[in-house]
């Protein structure tokens, strides 16, 4: 034990991140574990896999690290959260097992968290002050101001009942396993696994537990409408069930996306979502200082061209980049989506059919499009611009800008569904540069857009056609100047990612930002597809580790960790067998 210790303090030693251009120097030696895509999840499996002792590197695509979490400057002065925005989803104990603040992690709690203005002049704003919550929903409705506690505390519950799955690989039983006392170890890791979940579920109750079941596969409408009355508010949290997905608040199965984009937590305060210091990339980057000292390479334009089997054994043998430099292993984890991994990096003929055709009909459908922006002021809402002339309660939180009411999100989905981007945009915006000073120049702003719905396939014309883009973006201002006059003239410089963007750029298919559909269809077991959601593939030594793995999309960290963990569990049977 000593001596392992000490060999690993001595590589750490010589290790460091990988300049561009250098991969070809680390090509002669044969890696333990290659890791595709430096997004944060390849990050998080390559720190825990250095941390137990293994050789390392990430091969990272673009020139930098971070993939759907990251920071750029693409306006002059100005640094951008380009995709990802918000923190709140990233696992507590990949926290603090990586030990995050320390490499840098630094979050930067909101409150209030949510603002809806109406064109009537009212406005809702909502947090973690229960009193605060009170007050505001009490001015559109007294019952509704009563319900919220109950409700926010029923999904308190589901979101603790979760907290179990999350951190825990899927209970497949694997009927591949080499020996007997394998296969059987597995069947006692599953039954302990389901003997777990019973427990929580008799901890729940019944009516608890049918409570949550409706939950999962009903509808966001249903959920919401049998909580409240009030069309603002329901619009508000309605807009967490369709984040990110091309659905209709009226889907069934819309009430999980709902959960879950409220089971996270900031500093172990649940349901609270932050703003990372210096972007989203910041995550990234104190993932990687992690696993940097724990002896990882990372590479940066280290585009994987194709991966490498051996055609007698059926087994990884490593990758050949792009620019023609092989690299030896017989473990590579894949964080780029299902359909790139199996279905454009893995040799044609080596994978079941019916698995990949499962991959590829899995759904990967987007509705969204990002819009970065840099502006020379804060927007001034009309419904409390004499209350708050500079940065107000209103600029801290998400605002939620042309959802009004349930229809509203359903009109738009419906405008998307015929390939048209929605007439009314449903707009969430965030102003990030209000509590971080690090990303814009002084009095001079940040502001992201995250909008719905655009298909990624239009009935008419192509994203392609700048007339079109520039339509849609201008379609988006003009919606948010109705709301807080005169917001056109505050842009300075902008830049806009729609759906074919978002792949292009960032490897996500179709524009899905959760690596895939996050229906009921596709969690859990099913995720990627059925009888393989255990991070294990097909072919023998690749493991998928991104967000299309359990337990799904989010700046999570949860799929890397889990991965990793099975790898190493493969690893420890491997050795004794």
């Amino acid at each position: 034990m000593r001596s392992a210790a000490r060999f690993l303090a001595l590589r750490r030693c010589f290790s460091s991140s990988v300049a561009s251009g250098e991969a070809e120097n680390l090509a002669g030696k044969k890696w333990d574990a290659l890791v595709i895509g430096g997004g944060h999840n390849g990050l998080t499996a390559a720190a825990y896999l250095a941390r137990a002792g293994l050789s390392v590197a990430v091969l990272e695509r673009r020139h930098v690290i971070g993939g759907a979490a990251v920071t750029e400057e693409v306006v002059p002065g100005f640094r951008f959260s380009r995709c990802s925005y918000l923190q709140s989803l990233l696992r507590p104990s990949v926290i603090q097992e990586l030990d995050l603040k320390r490499h840098g992690l630094k979050l930067l709690r909101r409150n209030p968290s949510s603002f809806t203005p109406c064109l009537d002049g009212r406005y809702l704003l909502l947090g973690p002050d229960a009193d605060l919550n009170h007050s505001e929903i009490a001015k559109f409705s007294k019952k509704d101001a009563e319900s919220y506690q109950t409700y926010e505390k029923q999904l308190q519950k589901f979101c603790e009942f979760m907290d179990f799955l999350l951190d825990s690989h899927t209970p497949e039983i694997r009927q591949d396993f080499s020996s007997f006392v394998s296969q059987m170890k597995g069947k006692l890791q599953a039954s302990t696994f389901w003997s777990r979940c019973l427990q929580q579920s008799y901890t729940l109750g019944q009516k608890d537990m049918l409570d949550f079941v409706e939950l999962l596969v009903s509808p966001a409408s249903k959920v919401l409408n049998n909580w409240f009355e009030t069309e603002v508010l329901k619009a508000t949290l309605a807009t967490d069930a369709v984040i990110g997905t091309m659905a209709s608040v009226h889907t069934p199965g819309s009430g999980y996306v709902l959960l879950h984009h409220v089971m996270g937590e900031t500093d172990g305060e649940r349901g609270v979502w932050s703003y990372v210091e210096g972007g989203m990339g910041s995550v990234s980057l104190a993932i990687s200082n992690a696993a940097r000292e724990a002896g990882a390479h990372i590479m940066t334009n280290a585009e994987v061209a194709k991966m490498t089997v051996d055609e007698t054994s059926g087994t990884i043998t490593g990758v050949a980049l792009a620019d023609g430099t092989y690299l030896h292993s017989s473990i590579i984890l894949s964080n780029a989506t299902p359909h790139r991994t199996f279905a454009e990096l893995v040799p044609s003929d080596v994978l079941p059919e019916n698995f990949l055709s499962a991959i590829k009909n899995s759904d990967y459908s987007s509705g969204t499009t990002k819009i970065n922006m840099a502006v020379d002021r804060l927007p001034q809402f009309r419904c409390c611009k004499s209350v708050h002339p500079d940065a107000g309660p209103e600029h801290m939180g998400t605002i939620h800008i042309g959802s009004e009411s349930m229809e509203e999100i359903d009109l738009a989905y419906k405008d998307a569904l015929n390939g048209i981007p929605s007439k009314r945009p449903i707009i969430e915006m965030t102003i990030p540069s209000v509590l971080d000073r690090t990303i814009s120049p002084p009095g001079q702003h940040v502001i992201n857009l995250f909008i719905q719905y655009t298909p990624y396939k239009l009935s008419e014309g192509s994203w392609q056609d700048h007339n079109i883009r520039e339509s849609f973006a201008q379609k988006c201002f003009s919606l948010i100047d109705e709301y807080a006059p005169g917001f056109s003239s505050s842009i300075i410089g902008y830049d806009m990612l729609t759906p074919p963007d978002l792949e292009r750029e960032f490897g996500l298919t179709g524009g899905n930002i959760f690596h895939g559909a996050m229906g009921l269809d596709s969690l859990f077991l099913m995720r990627p597809v059925k009888g393989w959601s255990d991070y294990r593939t097909p072919l023998k030594g690749l493991y998928l580790c991104g967000s299309g793995a359990h337990p799904g999309g989010g700046v999570m960290g949860a799929p890397g960790r889990n991965a990793a963990s099975v790898v190493l569990q493969d690893l420890k049977r491997s050795s004794i067998t």
